[in-house]
């Protein structure tokens, strides 16, 4: 059975010289490739994809002009939540339209291709079929930098759905985060991105709630809206739309973002600062993640990612007992006092220059102590937009001996969610939440990020490199890097070398970053069963979710190749069949049972296959089991069937250890 090959696994040897192991790496002369069994059983994994809508495509049409296979589709969920890029005038003021959103998508062909559409039998085969559309692909051009939007050349299948009523963002609450939130978490799994349309006014704050409300983020969630309804004839909703889309669908970064003016910025650290232009939105303190233009172009050594091995999770408890208090020169301690009363828990206080109040006012440095006495927890952010909290000056030093919190360089936006965030969490002392308050939980503060500690200019490899091609500025020594560490990356991971990993890494390359055929160094060590190295690339934000040119992600490569501890790890930090590997996994589970390979269907099981899914021909696993005579695949399909999602680890279980899991019955 060709899925049932292994590859040898090679041993892992030692170097205290960064160079000798990217050497050994490079030189390696089994590793620009995958052996030859793991390419033949790709390629044919791919032709079993997407089965059901290959054969539902018109034979009059060729599979080659009508790609539909899980690398060249990514499907996007839209939640529209209201806000001006829905609205319509209705007695000469702006309010949210319902239920008409969709039919003035299907009418633009930048944001639906109909045809496509209507020659795969699109609606046939997708959930909420009415409300689901597809991009156009650019059309071919010489000039490659003239589609460059989409140069990843997926198509995005986008579902759009509709809260009912549509908000303006201005009556958002805490709740409208939950709702949100819950949804995200409901179509987790079907979906490869995330798009929030969202009202512009409070869109920062939205973006800062969600942005820790997502514990342990692998996918995009993008909010975007607009300053003018996209009904009209000129307005900035299309193309924020499109461009939330298409980032969405081609590009793993596992934050919450807001997308705005063809840029996309961390959620947590945006605010609105124009009510008038289209260029809304600002970072004051990071610069954007990623620019649309001629092409887009993400910031790599920018994006946040988790570096745990949990599941991703939302978490709803928000305390609602807090606000924002802005210091203005005369401000009594009477207005103070009266802000800081029962029952708030917690302010963000929003300071002159650099963190700074004054420190002749002994009437308000009291209120500031008695109420952190009392048990109110206070953070300390500056009014300016630009710039951070520091204790420089002794009227910043006189907030800090107060019991202030430094919020560093924060917006007000993400230090009140932060705040609200933390005080939720009741199984902490006071003490443990100011300790959370000052510590860098989502990107929302400066932070000394890991990653280049060696520059470019240090790394004896690149300096060898860049000499003989004769170059010597930034931008094209970060080429190289970008154009060599991924193979290199694959080819240290083939060997299961962490140590030129870890190089690599200091030379500030992105260890999620693929090579030429889309493989990460993830998918290389599950392929190889190198489980050490697996928990190291997971703990380095390396994500799950990434797709090789064959639609496969490192669960399929770890299940191909029978390494059991590796699917449990990469099943506990999250990772999970994609919907077209679920497409195809009754198909294989029938040949499975029928070759009576038990060992195999215990790993899709493991992995989270329904073994009651039927095959493309409509037969049932356990039905070729009966046939084939395997008395102990009977036996399990029986048992796993009344178990389909029992969960494989312990959800309260974070410690990085196994929970040892049998997926087999007992026998009596």
């Amino acid at each position: 059975m060709a899925d049932c090959v292994r590859s040898s696994t090679s041993g892992q040897s030692s170097s205290a010289d960064n160079m000798t192991s990217l050497a050994r790496a490079l030189s390696h002369t089994a590793l620009s490739q995958l052996d030859q069994t793991e390419v033949f059983q790709s390629q044919s994994s791919l032709s079993r994809v997407g089965q059901g809508r290959r054969r539902a495509i018109s034979s009059s049409q060729s599979l080659d002009s009508l790609d539909v296979s899980p690398s060249s589709e990514a499907r996007v969920l839209v939640i529209n939540t209201g806000g001006t890029i829905g609205m319509m005038y209705h007695n000469n003021v702006l309010c949210p339209e319902p239920n008409a959103l969709v039919k003035a998508l299907r009418k633009l062909p930048i944001l639906h291709d109909e045809q496509y559409a209507q020659q795969t039998r699109l609606y046939e085969f997708y959930e909420h079929a009415e409300n689901t559309l597809v991009l156009p692909n650019p059309s071919h051009h010489a000039d490659e930098l003239f589609h460059g939007l989409s140069k990843q050349n997926k198509r995005i299948m986008y579902t759009v759905i509709e809260y009912s009523p549509l908000l303006d963002s201005c009556n958002m609450t805490t709740d409208d985060w939950a709702t949100i939130g819950k949804d995200i978490e409901k179509h987790y799994e079907k979906y490869d991105g995330f798009v929030i349309l969202h009202g512009t006014d409070t869109m920062a704050y939205t973006a800062s709630a969600l942005s820790f409300m997502c514990e342990h983020l692998g996918k995009p969630v993008i909010l975007t809206g607009s300053q003018v309804p996209i009904y009209e004839m000129r307005n900035d909703g299309r193309d924020n739309l499109l461009g939330a889309l298409l980032i969405a669908g081609q590009f793993v970064i596992p934050e919450v973002c807001l997308y705005f003016h063809h840029k996309l910025y961390r959620g947590n650290r945006v605010t609105k600062v124009d009510a008038g232009s289209f260029n809304a939105f600002s970072s004051p303190n990071l610069p954007a993640l990623a620019n649309a233009e001629v092409d887009i172009k993400i910031n790599w050594d920018t994006v946040w990612r988790a570096n745990t091995t949990v599941k991703f999770r939302i978490n709803t408890q928000m305390n609602r007992n807090v606000g924002l208090l802005r210091l203005f020169p005369g401000i009594t301690a009477e207005t103070v006092r009266a802000f800081l009363q029962p029952p708030m828990e917690g302010i963000v206080l929003e300071t002159y220059g650099s963190g700074n109040a004054p420190d002749n006012r002994a009437d308000l440095l009291e209120e500031f102590r008695k109420a952190t006495e009392r048990g109110v927890i206070m953070v300390n952010c500056t009014q300016c937009l630009r710039g951070s909290v520091t204790t420089s000056y002794a009227t910043g030093k006189a907030l800090s001996d107060a019991g202030l919190v430094a919020g560093c360089d924060m917006t007000p936006e993400a230090a009140l969610s932060k705040l609200s965030y933390v005080l939720a969490k009741k199984e902490l002392t006071t003490q443990e939440k100011r300790k959370m308050l000052s510590r860098n939980l989502r990107g929302e503060m400066i932070a000394d990020l890991e990653g280049a500690k060696l520059t470019l200019s240090d790394s004896r490899f690149i300096q060898v490199i860049a000499k003989s091609l004769s170059i010597s500025c930034k931008e094209e020594l970060e080429a190289i890097r970008d154009a060599l560490c991924p193979t290199l990356a694959c080819a240290a991971a083939k060997i299961g070398d962490i140590e030129a990993l870890e190089a690599i890494r200091e030379m500030g390359s992105n260890l999620s970053m693929a090579d030429y055929d889309g493989r990460t160094p993830l998918h290389i060590a599950a392929c190889e069963g190198h489980l050490k190295l697996v928990q190291y690339l997971l703990g380095q934000g390396a994500t799950v979710y990434a797709k090789d040119r064959y639609g496969d992600t490192p669960l399929r490569n770890a299940i191909r190749f029978r390494y059991k501890d590796i699917v449990k790890l990469l099943r506990k930090t999250g990772a999970h069949l994609s919907w077209d590997e679920m497409e195809d996994a009754g198909t294989e589970l029938c040949r499975l049972a029928a070759c009576g390979d038990l060992e195999g269907l215990e790993l899709w099981h493991l992995a989270g296959a329904d073994v009651t899914m039927s095959s493309y021909s409509g037969q049932l696993p356990i039905e070729m089991a009966i046939q084939s005579g395997t008395d102990e695949v009977v036996q399990f399909l029986q048992w796993a069937a009344q178990y389909r999602t029992q969960p494989v680890f312990d959800e309260n279980e974070e410690n990085g250890e196994f929970i040892e899991f049998t997926a087999r019955p007992e026998k009596s």
